[in-house]
């Protein structure tokens, strides 16, 4: 089939018809008003030859008038890529020669410049795509734009946008000339601009129908004739909103708080990784005391914090007890959010959420007790804490006899739920170690400044993470004649070797067998350890070999910031005792404690890790049965399910391999998102893009400064670590980091991320190895430019963007 009537295109047709004609045909068929046509298919792109006498009669049977001739791929107007102005569009076409020429000039921009690298972007194989054209009959607009069924600037489902200018509707979608922006939403439009309230209110109307029929908020074209008769000329996903919260049956607005960026993750969760997740998190925080429910929206976990927004006691002291691990951006919006009268703490002063009961005041009585125990005796806290994990170690191996698929769920049910309770050994030698960090700060207000204490707080001992990324350059330091292999060979061909046993023996397996279960976003059982894929691992090698001066090795460096902080600790102790005697001695006791006990932060996941590598194993082999059964298309894909969709599938057989390809491609177009709001309100809202922006000077980009120092060098813009080249001297700009990241550390000279707190895990570490911190700086990764000469400072918590002189310019050029 070459040409076929809109009228006749349905949805299930895109492969034939591409994605622009399966709306349009939609659009009819659900009785919408769309201007006449027809659509040349995917099958006369794939012969190269325009199907001319089919053409003819089809334009003919419109009346042979001036038509628009529109691109129609079969990777367009789908809902994570829209395709909008990548392809071709000829508006105004006349005459049989105009048209076939208009159908070729379509055919050929699917390989244009611009549709080929939004192909790439989004990892769409270019050898998938075929090329159909919509040829309709031309509409004389009077006034024309684009209807938003949602807010796409702030994600608000509650209320549209409409953007419209008189004449064509090229004028809006190209950004060519000014237009009149509406806003609709439960307020009557005032009669502004371009269009009246009696239109705004029938736009309305249109995006409603639109947005129930397709079942996702809505990128509308239309146009209004001379005679007052709107026509839709497109309705697509708009696919730069971030996934709304689920439905509450609750009526008042809530508020979620995003959660995995404190483990460094704001890629996705596997279904599996949430399904544990959820449960583990928010036992942790009841075990503190606070009642949260985790929330799973766009495969990320935000928590719940409506109740405790609302609580006239816990609203008090929410935005502090977000500084330690959420950071400035958290605290940002939630004192938006409690200054909104939705967010009013509840009538009669009813305690909700954040009520202690009987439980919470025996973990408070625990943990005054293991607080002040570790205080008192840090040495005997560690101690008992490096004893508890590796009891932990060796308890969470599964049991020899485990032989068949049911035993094996059983054990990993058993493992999941026991998962909830944290040692008392391992947890508030922890927190001690953080409060410690944390309170001097306010003790010595006026005394030391932030930078003085992050400088106290650097080359910090009796952190693993740190004693992992040394135990690595002490490798790279020591494969010898085996140093051109790692530079020259690709990270993923070197782990292969390993794994195939082939590589010559560097070390690698004995450290492996130490930090084996580690890896990038390693609290998501879905995610591969680094036992089971060493990629990472062989990249950071190779950077580590491309250090050459000993001096700036990364041993060298964290020996001179552990010095460094403790000669600024006694400097620092002698003023503050000389200038409040009081306050000054107990910050240098909490400071000393610091010392000892702040390095253990790192030590608590650490040991977390060892019972998530075990059930991922059994996971895995669980996966392997299921796949040699026919239950699953391969053994990974059991990370796709939740445990209580496994159960089903083992003991009731029933196949969900379906469900597994569905979640499968929603987690790849998470994959691709480039950013995650801080916080959403129920109907969407980012809350972020409510806030007044912050404005700096030219060129710089403000953060909040968390290790101090100032650097100047070249940018190294990294989204994914496992095969990141980061040379000496390069600063790090990512997103955000977690441990898996922090062996790129040793050999970058600065750190800038998007989101974090000042005691999370990447600004910790970049303290102790006395290279400067900016975290917490919005859109740093599309902002900044790999290779862009940008200086990082810790201190004043900016980073300042340098445009090259003209000699470099030129040498670009």
């Amino acid at each position: 089939m070459h040409v076929i009537a809109l009228s006749e295109v349905t949805a299930a047709m895109t492969a034939l018809v591409g994605g622009k004609a399966a709306g349009l045909g939609e659009l009819i068929r659900h009785g919408e008003r769309v201007p006449d046509g027809f659509c040349v298919t995917t099958e006369a792109h794939r012969l190269g030859v325009v199907p001319t006498v089919e053409v003819v009669a089809a334009y003919q049977r419109l009346g042979a008038g001036p038509v628009a001739v529109r691109s129609s791929a079969t990777a367009e107007d789908l809902p994570d890529a829209s395709f909008a102005g990548q392809q071709d569009t000829v508006l105004n076409v006349t005459g049989t020669a105009e048209l076939i020429a208009a159908i070729e000039k379509c055919w050929a921009s699917l390989h244009g410049d611009r549709a080929t690298a939004y192909r790439d972007a989004r990892g769409i194989d270019h050898q998938t795509v075929r090329m159909a054209v919509v040829v309709q009959r031309m509409v004389t607009p009077a006034v024309a734009g684009v209807l938003f069924t949602a807010n796409p600037l702030t994600g608000g489902r509650d209320e549209m946008a409409v953007d419209a200018a008189a004449g064509l509707g090229t004028t809006v979608v190209d950004g060519a000339a000014a237009v009149d922006h509406y806003v609709l939403d439960d307020v009557a439009p005032t009669e502004t601009g371009c269009l009246t309230s009696t239109q705004l209110a029938r736009l309305r109307a249109v995006g409603e129908r639109l947005q129930a029929h397709f079942g996702c908020p809505q990128d509308v074209e239309w146009a209004i004739d001379a005679d007052d008769v709107l026509w839709l000329l497109q309705s697509r996903p708009i696919t730069s909103l971030f996934p709304a919260p689920p439905l509450s049956e609750k009526p008042l607005p809530r508020v979620y708080l995003e959660f995995g960026h404190v483990q460094g993750m704001l890629q996705p969760v596997t279904p599996m990784g949430m399904s544990t997740l959820r449960t583990q998190i928010a036992a942790m925080l009841a075990a503190l005391g606070v009642r949260v429910e985790i929330v799973d929206i766009g495969g990320r976990l935000y928590g719940d914090l409506t109740d405790l927004a609302r609580d006239r006691s816990s609203r008090k002291r929410l935005v502090k007890l977000l500084a330690v691990d959420f950071g400035p951006r958290a605290q940002a919006v939630m004192q938006h959010v409690l200054a909104d009268p939705r967010f009013a703490p509840a009538s009669g002063g009813a305690r909700r959420g954040g009520a202690p009961g009987a439980a919470s005041l025996r973990t408070a009585r625990r943990a005054v007790v293991g607080i002040l125990r570790a205080l008192a005796r840090p040495e005997a806290a560690r101690t008992r804490m490096f004893e508890a994990i590796e009891q932990l170690r060796v308890s969470s191996a599964a049991p020899a006899e485990l032989r068949t698929t049911a035993d094996r769920l059983r054990f990993v049910q058993a493992q999941d739920a026991e998962a909830d309770d944290s040692a008392d050994a391992i947890m508030w030698p922890i927190v001690a170690g953080m409060l410690a960090a944390a309170l001097p700060a306010a003790l010595l207000k006026g005394v030391a400044g932030p930078d003085e204490i992050h400088t106290v707080l650097g080359g910090m001992p009796h952190n693993v993470t740190i004693e992992m990324d040394l135990a690595l350059w002490r490798l790279a330091q020591g494969v010898g004649d085996h140093r051109q292999l790692l530079l020259d060979t690709p990270p993923a061909e070197l782990a292969a070797r390993h794994l195939r046993g082939t590589l010559p023996d560097i070390g690698m397996a004995a450290f492996l067998d130490v930090y084996g279960h580690r890896g990038v976003a390693e609290v998501d059982l879905g995610v591969p350890r680094w036992a089971e894929d060493p990629t990472p691992v062989f990249a950071a090698v190779a950077n580590y070999l491309r250090v050459t001066d000993p001096h700036q090795g990364p041993d060298q460096r964290f020996q001179r910031a552990a010095a460094a902080a403790e000669t600024a600790l006694e400097e620092l102790v002698t003023r503050a005792r000389r200038r409040r005697p009081v306050r000054g001695g107990i910050a240098a006791f909490l400071l000393r404690r610091a010392r000892s006990l702040a390095g253990l932060r790192e030590a608590g996941k650490f040991a977390g890790l060892y019972p998530l590598r075990e059930t991922r194993r059994q996971l895995l082999l669980i996966g392997a049965d299921l796949h040699a059964n026919g239950l699953l298309d391969q053994p990974d894909d059991i990370m796709f399910l939740t445990l209580d969709e496994v159960h089903t599938v083992v003991h009731q057989g029933v196949d969900l391999r379906g469900t597994v390809t569905a979640r499968r491609a929603v987690h790849g177009r998470e994959l691709r998102r480039r950013t995650v709001p801080v916080a959403l309100l129920s109907d969407g809202t980012d809350v972020e893009t409510v806030l007044p922006a912050a404005s700096t000077g030219d060129g710089t980009l403000a953060g909040v400064g968390a290790s101090a120092g100032r650097v100047t060098g070249p940018a190294r813009v990294v989204r994914d670590p496992s095969t990141a080249h980061v040379e000496p001297g390069e600063v790090l700009v990512a997103a955000t980091t977690d441990p898996g990241w922090t062996p790129l550390f040793l050999t970058a000279s600065a750190l800038v991320t998007e989101t974090g707190a000042i005691m999370a895990h990447g600004p910790t570490v970049a303290r102790e190895y006395g290279i400067p911190a900016v975290i917490c700086v919005p859109d740093a990764t599309r902002t900044i430019t790999t290779g862009q000469l940008v200086t990082v400072d810790g201190g004043a918590g900016t980073v300042t963007l340098h445009r090259p002189s003209a000699s470099e310019r030129e040498g670009r050029q």
